[in-house]
């Protein structure tokens, strides 16, 4: 349970801080003239939004991530090739597709790297966290991490 309680912490921290600086302080303007977001955001609705996400992402890295073959490299490239791949379907084209905004191509241009920036941090977070557990696991499979 401690596993999985830090491979939530390792999409949600990440996830939350890197949103908050990006979206609310260093691009502000850039999402102002893209016309896309509500002047009053509701923060509690994003963070909710990312505990279930964190909660589905630590999930799917332990059953399908965390016992595979290769290094722990190997691992994070392919978690976060995936996760940003899925990722990416959701928080970008999927809001490009439906939303007003003033331009498209910069709304992807912009929540493409902020995809890219986030799962560059995240997958290897995860990697990490998912590493730390108890001798008695390792005993008990015979793998590590």
């Amino acid at each position: 349970m401690k596993r999985y309680a830090f491979g939530v912490l390792a999409y949600l921290v990440p996830t939350f801080a890197l949103g908050f600086v990006w979206h609310l302080v260093l691009f502000e303007s850039y999402y102002d003239a893209l016309a896309i977001y509500r002047r009053e955001i509701i923060i509690p609705f994003g963070l909710l939004s990312m505990v279930m996400q964190a909660a589905i992402f630590a999930w799917v890295y332990d059953k399908a991530f965390a016992v595979s073959a290769g290094s722990a490299l190997s691992r994070a490239i392919r978690y976060g090739l995936g996760g940003a791949a899925l990722s990416w379907s959701f928080t970008t084209l999927a809001v490009a597709a439906k939303n007003v905004m003033a331009s498209v191509p910069n709304y992807l241009l912009i929540e493409t790297a902020f995809t890219i920036v986030q799962w560059a941090l995240v997958a290897p977070l995860t990697v990490a966290a998912f590493s730390l557990q108890p001798a008695r696991y390792v005993r008990q499979t015979g793998t590590i991490g």
